[in-house]
């Protein structure tokens, strides 16, 4: 049964085309990975479908009564709620539902015998959509997911705007689940998720049993979760049975094919240009010339795929460190309250560290307090001689309405614009992304134009917290082979293990330090 269909949808932004003439159409149960480099219009497609963004042309048809659900992290929480009442919310057409069926009951003793029996038939109904859909075990349901998802030590009790970013989106993904519907629509899930909440995520989307469709990088993830790939590339939208292995196995043996192909058709078209360049001036071969025209004129050409500029990460070393990087001693970090007990870390040069544990325990903080941005509640920070430190925070906090080329020249004021757009194109970046404001770029494009700024920058001690996140497969790969041949000392907070554990010669778990309950 389908549940969705697309047909011919076209859509772009200013002279950039996003799709051209896509079509695809979604069946009930189908668990689908949408993937691609950063800037294919992934997060577009999905604004589409769900009505939030008009396409240029084309169609989108939902099935009648079909609830589908969209991890929008944008979607804003009344303030003044607690995460419970978020929560909550999810089955308010089920509190609704209740509360019709109870001012039945209070209206049977007024009606007329052929009334009262299609009231009783409309509450049989209800009462049985309610226990189909577990509507008096709802707060054992809550607490199963906010457990799963790390809302429960958080406090459900807690005002949804005292939550930081991750926090708030773990309690919308909570909120979507809870509702439980026909297709989930869930853009990177788990950027703001901790190693243990991907996990119970992960086992959650392999039960589910209606139909998601998935926004990730996370190639780990996507393998055990999705049955079918849709592949976004220069504007065309390919489908693709199995996990992404698969998909790349087939991918990669359709491109040497068509390089085959392609080869083989330009000796053919050279040949037959060869012969009538020497033969269409000559009487006697002048025919045999104008057949072999014929025959190039018809022929239906091969294009080759126009390749993605791929990253190329290379961090630019400044003057070797003191062996000390930093020592910190009795520091309790935190702000209203304290969120570790007394930490005695030491780092030295040449050091490689991951530091990983739950969301909400201090990650950004310690970082943060251990670069003199913000102070311990106490204890102090002492840091090394001669750091030349590189910085790249988690999010940028506002919208940044400067082109990307401006951008890099604010920061580096004596480079030529010539080497500006050679920066930014070595990290990925086509013409049309240098020459765009950076608030109209994708999540990955814009990490791209901050690791620009911090691969251009002299330095010997990078602090990166979750530098993945948003970035596509080959920007992520070719970061992970950069830092692995860094010369200096590394501080990352990363969930993802396949990514640091190559990398990193020591973790640190501030699961082990904090104060607060895991």
């Amino acid at each position: 049964m389908s549940i969705l269909q697309v047909k011919k949808l076209s859509h772009g932004f200013g002279d950039r085309a996003i799709f051209e003439d896509v079509s695809f159409r979604l069946l009930k149960g189908e668990h689908i990975g949408l993937i691609g480099a950063n800037g294919e219009g992934k997060s577009s497609f999905m604004n589409i479908i769900t009505n939030q963004l008009e396409p240029d042309e084309g169609v989108i048809e939902w099935s009648k009564r079909v609830r589908s659900g969209y991890l929008d992290q944008h979607t804003s929480l009344e303030k003044g709620s607690s995460i419970k009442d978020v929560l909550e919310e999810a089955f308010k057409y089920l509190f609704e539902l209740e509360q019709e069926m109870n001012d039945m009951y209070m209206k049977m003793g007024d009606v007329d015998p052929d009334e009262l029996d299609r009231m009783m038939d409309d509450v049989g109904n209800i009462q049985d959509t309610l226990n189909h859909n577990d509507f008096y075990i709802i707060d054992a349901k809550v607490n199963d997911v906010a457990k799963g998802l790390g809302l429960l030590e958080v406090g459900l009790d807690k005002k949804v705007e005292d939550l930081s970013g991750g926090q708030r989106t773990k309690v919308l993904l909570a909120k979507l689940l809870l509702e439980k519907p026909d297709i989930l629509l869930l853009d990177e899930p788990t950027n703001f998720l901790d190693e243990e909440h991907i996990e119970w995520l992960r086992r959650y989307l392999q039960e589910y049993e209606n139909a998601f469709i998935l926004i990730s990088h996370d190639v780990s993830f996507l393998n055990s979760v999705v049955n079918l790939i849709y592949h976004m590339e220069n504007r065309t939208l390919s489908r693709y049975v199995g996990d992404y292995d698969n998909f790349m196995r087939i991918y990669e043996a359709k491109k040497k094919q068509k390089e085959a192909a392609y080869k083989q058709q330009q000796n053919e078209i050279a040949e037959l240009e060869d012969f009538v360049q020497r033969n269409k001036a000559r009487v006697a071969t002048r025919n045999m010339a104008m057949s072999r025209q014929k025959k190039l004129e018809k022929i239906d050409r091969i294009e080759l795929t126009r390749e993605k500029p791929k990253p190329e990460f290379n961090f630019k070393s400044a003057r070797t460190s003191g062996k000390l990087i930093f020592e910190v001693s009795d520091l309790v970090i935190g702000y209203d309250e304290p969120l570790c007990s007394p930490l005695n870390l030491l780092l030295e040069r040449g050091q490689k560290v991951a530091i990983t544990g739950a969301n909400g325990l201090g990650k950004t903080t310690l970082l943060r307090s251990i670069l003199g941005e913000i102070p311990g509640l106490s204890g102090k920070v002492d840091r090394g001689e001669f750091l030349h430190i590189g910085y790249f925070e988690q999010e940028t906090k506002e919208a940044n309405y400067n082109t990307c080329i401006d951008e890099i020249w604010n920061e580096f004021r004596h480079l030529t614009q010539q080497e500006v757009r050679a920066a930014l194109a070595k990290c990925g970046l086509t013409t049309q992304h240098i020459e765009s404001k950076v608030v109209v770029l994708s999540g990955g494009e814009q990490a791209k134009v901050r690791l620009c700024k911090l691969i251009n920058k002299e330095t010997n001690f990078l602090v990166l917290d979750e530098p993945t996140n948003h970035l596509d497969v080959d920007a992520k790969e070719e970061l992970k082979r950069a830092l692995k041949e860094y010369k200096g000392t590394i501080l990352l907070i990363s969930h993802e293990p396949e990514f640091y554990r190559d990398i990193v010669t020591d973790i640190w778990n501030l699961e082990d330090w904090t104060t607060k309950i895991i």
